[in-house]
């Protein structure tokens, strides 16, 4: 769950970054680290969803697929799991 949470955040952060690059500077450098970053932080969260057995039941590992905030909506859905049971 940790690793879902912190891919989850750095996925949805990198992708803030870079869009706010691309509406404002357009800084190359930003777009070149930040891209990658962005992709691998994406197939992390889908990795992690993948290998919690309560993603599942909960639809956590569908919600991960959602790009951008997919992390979020699957830790979000896994949270409300956790205070049903």
């Amino acid at each position: 769950m940790l690793l879902l949470r912190i891919a989850s955040a750095v996925e949805a952060t990198s992708l803030v970054v870079l869009l706010v690059n691309l509406f404002t500077v357009h800084a190359k450098p930003v777009t070149a680290f930040g891209g990658p970053l962005h992709g691998i932080s994406y197939v992390a969260v889908i990795a992690a969803a993948a290998m919690l057995p309560a993603a599942a039941a909960t639809g956590a590992r569908w919600r991960a697929f959602v790009p951008g905030i997919g992390g979020l909506l699957a830790v979000r859905a896994l949270r409300g799991e956790a205070h049903d049971a």
